[in-house]
């Protein structure tokens, strides 16, 4: 489980957590990116609006393929793979979780050849615990293939890093869908403007995906955009791989009762409690929630500034090392404020009714988002009436993780039915 010192359980957990050293991180005397300036209070904002732009690499096809099938952990799938690709890193306006103007970053890769308009994929990632394990700042194969894979088939690739992580500034407010939500449409709108000024033009119709807590984030785009939360671009199809999206009912039971990886469950649930005290004020001190001595150091240590290797050697390998009896029972019997905030985080699949087309992709054995998440998610549809066709990856293997291995499965399953949608 290569990662599991970078991407957390629902996320990329298991890829992250052993973080791998050769992650390239651009900085200025830290180990950690550098934040882009936030705006102040009260400006007027554009969301979307470009603040920087940066050319980060330019790759032939052959070179794209050769950067797929050399990951150590194991080759991506190249069948798709058409066109060279540039690569850029875009900070740009969005808000925050109380709506306040702040900026984000993210990458946009561009098929070199092929159309002038461009169909977009909006590619929102799993779960990362360092600032720099995002696309727009990391070289690593793992976090650059959905770039490669999407903009070498011909679209325009948009992978958002969300708050916080990449060149945001402050903590990431992990599964908080409404923020995912906005950087990701922001993304889409600084994209939009970049590719311009590369001489293309992105289509309105815009094809999302996303895996573990992107995931999540895909299908709260989605319902942004069949919304009409903005005035050019629509969706056109939502492809969410191996996602959390039951917390309540599936994600959290799993964790509790033992079904998940024990070293990833114990950090989900550390960054669970601690990003959602953040904004919902959980608890008091986190000696509430949290055994000694972790309850001195858990805030700190998932801050963004460490790495995954550093997270899991700060954490313990059991749940009941880390929890507090009243911290194990509010995860049991979520309520007040929690119980309010699940509500939001769940209502991916539970509060719209998807009028694109909609497959639900999922690794058979995940060890990381437990099956009953994506049967949740499909039962909810279904009750809405929408046909939302279950896609079997198998039991894909990535550094020993399926739930990691279904990212790389599921990218390329998706291109392939993103390609005829196109």
């Amino acid at each position: 489980m290569k990662r599991m010192s970078r991407i957390l359980v629902i996320s990329a957990v298991s890829a992250a957590l052993t973080a791998s050293s050769a992650t390239a991180v651009v900085a200025q005397g830290s180990d950690a990116p550098a934040a882009a300036v936030v705006a102040p209070a009260g400006t007027q904002v554009s969301r979307g609006t470009v603040v920087s732009v940066e050319r980060l690499r330019t790759l032939t096809a052959r070179q794209v393929a050769a950067e797929l099938t050399g990951d150590e952990e194991g080759s991506w799938d190249t069948g798709a793979v058409r066109y060279g690709l540039d690569t850029f890193r875009i900070v740009y306006r969005t808000v925050d979780p109380y709506g306040r103007p702040t900026t984000a970053s993210g990458l946009l890769a561009l098929p070199r050849d092929g159309e002038r308009r461009l169909q977009a994929v909006s590619f929102t990632h799993g779960t990362e615990l360092f600032k720099g394990d995002v696309a727009s700042v990391s070289a690593e194969v793992w976090d650059q293939a959905p770039a490669l894979t999407y903009a070498s088939a011909g679209f325009a690739a948009v992978l958002p890093d969300y708050l916080g992580l990449g060149l945001g500034p402050g903590p990431h407010p992990w599964m908080d869908v409404p923020s995912e939500t906005t950087a990701a449409l922001d993304m889409l709108r600084a994209s939009r403007t970049v590719a311009a000024r590369k001489g293309r033009e992105l289509r309105r119709g815009v094809l999302a995906t996303g895996f573990s807590q992107g995931a999540s984030a895909a299908l709260g785009l989605a319902r942004s955009l069949q919304e009409g939360a903005d005035g050019w671009f629509r969706l056109r199809a939502v492809a969410p791989v191996s996602g959390a999206y039951a917390f309540r009912d599936a994600a959290l039971p799993a964790l509790l009762a033992g079904r998940a990886d024990p070293k990833a469950s114990v950090i989900y649930t550390a960054l669970f409690l601690v990003a959602f005290n953040r904004l919902h004020h959980l608890y008091d001190t986190p000696a509430q929630v949290f055994r000694a001595p972790y309850d001195r150091t858990i805030e700190g240590l998932l801050d963004g500034t460490h790495t995954g290797q550093e997270v899991v050697a700060g954490t313990p390998d059991s749940l009941d090392a880390l929890l507090t009896a009243q911290g194990r029972a509010m995860l049991a019997h979520p309520a007040g404020r929690l119980a309010a905030a699940l509500r939001v985080t769940d209502g991916v699949c539970t509060d719209w009714v998807p009028r694109a087309p909609v497959r639900l992709y999922y690794a058979d054995g995940d060890e990381q988002a437990v099956n009953s998440n994506t049967a949740y998610c499909h039962a909810a549809l279904r009750a809405h009436g929408v046909d939302a066709p279950l896609v079997d990856l198998g039991t894909p293997d990535y550094g020993g993780s399926r739930h990691l291995g279904s990212q790389q499965a599921g990218t390329a399953a998706v291109v392939r039915w993103f390609r005829t949608l196109r």
